[in-house]
């Protein structure tokens, strides 16, 4: 078996076009999590902008405290992020970070990703990518939001479970060659700075027109479950707040 090559930090810094984010990047082997992580570095103050990236999640977590499989040779990080909003306006974050996300991977591998409601980026309608926002409030404002993607680079797709293969996928199988993950990474990191700028510029309804062009789910027939409350019906659009 191939071995599996380490991401290495100073590669991703490595002619990062930010300002801030990735500029501090916090870098482990093994986490429970890299949101857990990150959240304790942001109630130390870390500065926005903060990256938590690690090989391997032995708890990652998805939306609804579902799990996430995170094994070595994925992208694990977190971003530490302080947007000064109403707890309201957070979860426009996750639709900007969707469109980050999307877009990176169209412009690095030529890839036609997706967007699925709320929080996942697929290609050829599998999973490639899951979106985990978690938020401090204190005063009914987010004092920081952390930002957790979860992709599926260079995993082997026989490594899923039965149930999970027909549905999900990796950047490796998609492109029929291991990724540069630190490549990748940074790239990413300098589409989320772009969209993250927009936001705080209050240019949330471009956001979302990009968001539009990129999703999958209008016209669908969907069955949306949230803690004890399930509704079905078709999608036909989200509001100006990004809510189906």
């Amino acid at each position: 078996m191939q071995k599996m090559n380490l991401i290495m930090p100073e590669k991703i810094k490595n002619r990062l076009k930010t300002d801030f984010m990735g500029q501090k990047i916090h870098y482990f082997t093994e986490v429970t999590s890299t949101n857990d992580v990150a959240k304790e570095l942001a109630t130390s103050r870390a500065e926005e902008g903060t990256v938590v990236v690690a090989e391997v999640q032995t708890c990652g977590r998805g939306r609804l405290g579902r799990g996430w499989l995170s094994p070595k040779g994925g992208i694990w990080f977190s971003v530490i992020l302080r947007p000064e909003v109403g707890a309201k306006d957070v979860f426009k974050i996750t639709f900007l970070t969707a469109v980050a996300v999307a877009k990176a991977i169209r412009k690095m591998f030529k890839l036609n990703a997706e967007i699925e409601w709320p929080n996942d980026v697929l290609i050829n309608g599998k999973k490639v990518c899951g979106i985990l926002t978690e938020t401090s409030i204190r005063d009914e404002t987010a004092d920081s939001v952390i930002v957790g993607v979860g992709i599926n680079a260079n995993i082997d797709i026989n490594f899923f479970p039965a149930n999970l293969k027909n549905t999900v996928t990796t950047l490796a199988s998609e492109v029929k060659r291991e990724v540069n993950r630190e490549k990748f990474l940074q790239k990413l990191l300098e589409e989320l700075e772009i969209y993250y700028k927009m936001f705080k510029e209050n240019k949330f309804d471009s956001i979302l027109e990009e968001w539009k062009q990129l999703n999958r789910l209008f016209g669908a027939n969907v069955e949306v479950v949230s803690f004890d409350e399930k509704i079905t019906g078709q999608a036909v659009n989200v509001d100006k707040n990004g809510a189906l």
